[in-house]
């Protein structure tokens, strides 16, 4: 959730994510988010086999 929070938070207060096109800072809080985000469904998705 940390890393949801980080990314939610960094976006609401960067023009620069709010488009198209992150910051540099941005980048790497929302490829975080993605690769925990990936994990946590690829784990969801061994449980229920």
């Amino acid at each position: 959730m940390k890393a949801f929070e980080d990314s939610t938070e960094h976006t609401a207060d960067c023009p620069a994510c709010q488009g198209e096109t992150p910051c540099a800072v941005g980048v790497s809080i929302h490829e975080r988010f993605v690769r925990l985000q990936d994990a946590y469904r690829e784990r969801q998705s061994q449980q229920q086999r």
